[in-house]
């Protein structure tokens, strides 16, 4: 049962980072709906900086689960089983990230919990919310067999124009754009078996950025307002 739904800049797959946490300029809304929109559900969860949620990867479910994945961070040659990877392709498609809270509203839509640090498609549904404790939530001694470091960021260019276009964006939306899409091509969105030179779209909020890897260093070139879409406003 959705409790409500998460509302992102990221309206498609494409250039979502991999994980939570690390683009902190992904800025969404937790929407939660009549009747798990009281008061009295969310008291004391102010006092944590950083909260569970527990959501549904519906936009996977008619493509069904599959028992070994390819995850894009082993270079999306090597299978592992569904169960050893964070594969959207799971047989309950269930889902969980840890997002920073910022801050709790009353809208319109129902109540609402600000967060950063966000990794969900726009639309995602909520199944549950648990605050995250450091003290039980993060092992000093878990190992990663599979990817002991992150691989490096990627260096960024943002083109004259790009830059341009994000500071007008920003004046009129109050949008972070210029930070976010550095962020998401620093994390190298291109799909493991297209590591190349080619030219790639990603779309943030109602943008579309064109970007190209040359070198180790991402080019942001091109930025232009999409018409006629849908997109997330925030306190809508």
């Amino acid at each position: 049962m959705a409790i409500g739904r998460i509302r992102t800049p990221f309206a498609e797959k494409f250039g979502i980072p991999r994980q939570a946490g690390l683009a902190p300029a992904a800025i969404g809304e937790v929407v939660l709906t009549p009747p798990f929109d009281r008061d009295e559900m969310v008291k004391g969860l102010t006092k944590f900086s950083h909260i569970w949620l527990i959501f549904v990867f519906d936009q996977a479910i008619s493509e069904g689960w599959r028992p070994q994945v390819r995850p894009p961070r082993l270079g999306g040659q090597e299978k592992v089983g569904v169960f050893a990877s964070r594969s959207p392709h799971r047989p309950n498609h269930l889902g969980m990230s840890v997002v920073r809270l910022l801050g709790l509203s009353r809208q319109s839509g129902g109540l609402v919990l600000h967060v950063a640090g966000i990794d969900l498609l726009d639309g995602t549904p909520l199944l549950d919310i648990k605050p995250y404790l450091p003290a039980a939530d993060s092992v000093a001694e878990a190992v990663d067999n599979f990817l002991a470091a992150p691989p490096p960021p990627l260096a960024v260019t943002v083109h004259p124009q790009v830059e341009r276009f994000c500071r007008q964006y920003q004046e009129e939306s109050g949008r972070a754009l210029r930070q976010l899409l550095v962020e998401c091509l620093a994390c190298d969105p291109r799909p493991a078996s297209q590591r190349d030179e080619r030219e790639f779209g990603m779309r943030l909020w109602d943008v579309n950025i064109r970007f190209r890897v040359r070198d180790g260093q991402a080019e942001a070139f091109t930025c232009e307002k999409l018409s006629d879409c849908s997109v997330y406003q925030s306190g809508s």
